[in-house]
C-alpha cells in the first residue's frame, strides 16, 4: 500500500507516504522492558521503526533520521532504520511495542483486552532539522 504525495509545511516542502504499521514484540524489545521501561535502551529500541530500505530511499531517509508517523488516533515521532527488502516488505514498518506505538492505536480492543497494533494505516514524513 503506497500513497506518496507532497505536503506543504510553512515554506518546506516535505514526501509523505502512506504505508501499514505491524507493532509487536522483538527479542531486543523483550530484553531491554526486563532491564526496566525508564532505561535509555527501553526508550531507544521502542522509539526506533524499522522501515524497507527501499521505502527509505522514496522519501530520502538515512539510518537514524527521524520520521513522524501519523492516522485518525494519534501521531508519534520516531527514529528510523533500513531492512533489506528480504526481511521486510515494501510499504510496511515494524515498530517494537512501546510508548510511540500506543500513541497509534485506538483504545477500543474489540473485547480482546489488546488494542489493535496490526494493519495501522500510517502516514510517514521526515522530520527536518
Amino acid at each position: 500500500m503506497h500513497s506518496r504525495g507532497l505536503t506543504r509545511i510553512g515554506p518546506i516542502m516535505t514526501e509523505r507516504m502512506l504505508m501499514l504499521l505491524i507493532a509487536g514484540r522483538s527479542s531486543e524489545q523483550g530484553t531491554s522492558l526486563n532491564k526496566g521501561k525508564l532505561k535509555p535502551e527501553y526508550q531507544r529500541v521502542t522509539s526506533t521503526a524499522e522501515m524497507n530500505e527501499q521505502d527509505m530511499a522514496r522519501l530520502d531517509l538515512k539510518d537514524g533520521d527521524r520520521i513522524r508517523l501519523s492516522n485518525g488516533v494519534g501521531e508519534t515521532t520516531v527514529t528510523c532504520t533500513p531492512r533489506k527488502i528480504t526481511d521486510l516488505p515494501s510499504g510496511i514498518i515494524f515498530m517494537p511495542y512501546g510508548p510511540s506505538s500506543s500513541e497509534l492505536m485506538e483504545s477500543d480492543t474489540a473485547g480482546s483486552g489488546m488494542p489493535i497494533s496490526k494493519n495501522l494505516t500510517v502516514t510517514v514524513e521526515k522530520v527536518s532539522g
